[in-house]
């Protein structure tokens, strides 16, 4: 078993005074922007990780993904726009939550594991409506459309989001993810999307697959 590196010591410890510290520390070493958001990626993805092992839980993910965000803010100011750029991105993923649904903590974490898996995420927020999926998709150039919901009463909007990318003629370029507590992989066949992720890390493993077939921008 391989030692763990002390960024990932840190965010399995949800050390944020620690780790805000180790980046500043990092960046005035000498440290690229670069190798910060990679030694950043360990740790979050450690506390990944130790969720799927069932030894932490939602609330840690959502507490490391903001320390996180604050990590990156500390190397990259402008990162606090809709649009997370990493310093070298593997493609684009658009993200929001159904329309009705105000739910952002699934989202909130699923975004930034793609961020530090390397994608540029443009989060379209909560109450995202199909045009507003479709709109981004389409402005973008993303491959990727990403829908949470945590809402039963939000599914049909899921549906309506996946029939207005086909109407539109995307959905040949454009893959889709849904997850979220209500949602299945039975739902996810029955409204047409390519894959359906019970876990944030399930829309890195999906993005590495798409991007993988040569569909990178």
């Amino acid at each position: 078993m391989l030692a763990k590196s002390r960024m990932q010591e840190l965010f399995l410890g949800l050390s944020q005074s620690e780790i805000l510290a180790e980046v500043r520390a990092q960046k005035e070493s000498g440290a690229t922007n670069e190798e910060i958001i990679r030694d950043l990626h360990g740790g979050i993805m450690a506390v990944d990780d130790a969720f799927g092992e069932g030894r932490m839980f939602v609330a840690d993910l959502v507490v490391s993904a903001e320390i996180f965000r604050l990590a990156v803010d500390i190397i990259m100011p402008d990162s606090e726009s809709g649009i997370l750029t990493p310093i070298k991105s593997k493609g684009k993923v658009v993200i929001g939550t159904a329309k009705d649904d105000l739910h952002d903590i699934g989202k909130g974490v699923t975004s930034s594991l793609l961020r530090a898996a390397g994608y540029e995420v443009i989060d379209i927020g909560v109450d995202a409506s199909p045009s507003d999926f479709v709109d981004a998709a389409r402005k973008s150039g993303a491959r990727i459309m990403a829908i949470s919901c945590l809402l039963t009463t939000c599914m049909p909007s899921i549906i309506s989001t996946i029939e207005e990318l086909k109407r539109t003629g995307l959905s040949s370029r454009v893959k889709t993810i849904v997850g979220g507590a209500p949602l299945s992989a039975k739902f996810a066949g029955y409204c047409g999307a390519d894959a359906y992720g019970p876990h944030a890390r399930d829309a890195v493993i999906f993005a590495d697959s798409v991007y993988a077939k040569g569909q990178a921008v």
